[in-house]
């Protein structure tokens, strides 16, 4: 008998199973997909087909598009540029190679027993594993964490088709650049992978149904960096709602509703990256206990625990954003409560990134939440463009924005627009943590010249200190 065991080898998953290990518990984690010889590949959708290789494609075309014209700002004429796609692919796929491969290393190192299969849960914690060969398999254990993971949703106006039509895991392997492509959802997913093939050559346009841009980020940060897409070729049309899309030999004509009339369009490729759906299905018997919310995610609470005892679950199956690194903390934060200690997250600093170029990212609350909770607040920005740093490196786009209270100070709020925009959030996130006020970062040192001496200005900008640009609101 185990300890635990953990249905689910992504990055809520495998890093609960090595805390749990870590921390003396007998462990074992179970993963449904395997490679030729049957061996469990782990990292989930993040290592695989998600968060890795997209960051893989969208450093190597950035650099392609540097390369065709940008670089010729800093003097660097190189001529003619081309494109080895196929290259560009290799190094994608050696980097999730590398990384799938050191997780099941460090699943051995500490002494986690890899499963391979697809995991149910029974009643009487124990879980029944489907093998390859359809055989299966009862374990019995202490306590089962669930962390099967997410996969992308299909609509009926443009059902996959694996050519033509294609989910975000297509759309990281296409063979050749597509001279048109279509990207169904202007949300993290559509932008990225939208900004990749668009500097690689394709003529993309972007179709949100919704009205708003980035409607979960800060209303400013969203106009700003809508702005800054179109410049970069990306056509986003908002309200625009897929009616149909019809397969041809070597393209896909769609229909889209928009102010009331029908539009046609026609690509080479269509992305459809409209979200995802939690993995839920079939993924425990009905006596088990375990219930699902309204949208299909198994219900949980603040401690990830279900209503049956010693059955957890966490990352994509439950509540709130479907991030990496939200699952990796609710594994870590199972895992010590499984093992008898005491341990919480903070649900209200999960950062956000938008790995586009430039970068988007924010942490805590928008000025929309803050005025709909009705907290008075003050707003302190910065703009790159009176960066230094940001100058030499030729990435003054964008801005900081630090939203705090307008009594105690205390930062509620960080937006970025810009380069290393991920970074500086990171930065304000850890300051957050500890109940920082705006003016403890305008007290703190910055290495000059960085990047990020901008969230030193916009915090100091809150109480109108700032001292590179008036003070007053941008």
């Amino acid at each position: 008998m185990y300890d635990v065991i953990v249905i689910g080898g992504g990055p809520a998953g495998y890093v609960a199973a090595i805390k749990c290990s870590q921390l003396g518990l007998k462990t074992a984690c179970l993963e449904e997909f395997s490679d030729k010889k049957g061996t469990p590949v782990f990292g989930g959708t993040c290592l695989n087909v998600g968060c890795i290789p997209s960051k893989a494609l969208l450093e190597s075309s950035h650099k392609y598009f540097e390369a065709q014209g940008r670089l010729a700002n800093h003097g660097i004429n190189i001529g003619k540029v081309e494109l080895d796609l196929a290259s560009m692919m290799q190094r994608k796929n050696e980097i999730v190679k590398q990384l799938t491969g050191g997780i099941s290393g460090l699943l051995a190192a500490n002494k986690v027993t890899p499963l391979s299969g697809r995991g149910k849960v029974l009643a009487g914690t124990k879980v029944e594993i489907t093998k390859d060969d359809s055989s299966i398999e009862i374990l019995e254990s202490k306590n089962i964490i669930i962390a099967s993971g997410s996969s992308p949703i299909e609509i009926k106006a443009a059902e996959f088709n694996e050519k033509n039509i294609v989910n975000s895991t297509g759309a990281l392997n296409f063979k050749e650049v597509p001279k048109t492509l279509g990207v169904i959802g202007a949300g993290v997913i559509g932008l990225e992978l939208g900004s990749v093939w668009a500097r690689l050559g394709s003529k993309v346009t972007v179709i949100e149904a919704m009205d708003n841009f980035l409607f979960m980020a800060d209303k400013e940060i969203a106009k700003e960096s809508l702005k800054d897409f179109k410049k970069q070729g990306l056509d986003i049309k908002l309200g625009s709602k897929l009616i149909s899309s019809e397969n041809k030999k070597n393209s896909v004509k769609i229909q889209y509703e928009h102010s009331e009339s029908i539009e046609e369009m026609e690509f080479e490729k269509l992305v459809v990256a409209v979200g995802r759906r939690p993995n839920t299905n079939n993924i425990f018997s009905e006596d088990s206990g375990i219930i699902l919310d309204e949208k299909g995610f198994i219900s949980v609470d603040d401690k990830c625990q279900t209503n049956t005892p010693n059955v957890w679950a966490i990352g994509d199956v439950v509540r709130g954003p479907m991030l990496a690194h939200k699952g990796s903390e609710e594994g870590m934060m199972v895992a010590e409560i499984i093992a008898g200690k005491y341990a919480e997250m903070n649900y209200n600093l999960v950062p956000s990134v938008i790995y586009t170029h430039p970068e988007i990212a924010w942490v805590g609350k928008n000025e929309e939440e803050l005025k709909a909770d009705k907290l008075e607040y003050k707003v302190g920005k910065f703009p790159f463009a009176a960066s230094g740093r940001a100058l030499a490196i030729d990435q003054s786009t964008g801005f900081v924005k630090i939203l705090s209270d307008a009594k105690t100070d205390t930062i509620l709020g960080v937006h970025v627009f810009g380069p290393s925009a991920a970074e500086i959030v990171q930065q304000a996130l850890i300051s957050m943590e500890f109940g920082a006020s705006s003016q403890d970062i305008g007290l703190t040192i910055f290495s000059h010249p960085t990047v990020s001496e901008a969230l030193h200005e916009a915090a100091l900008s809150v109480n109108n200190q700032a001292i590179h640009i008036g003070n007053k609101r941008l």
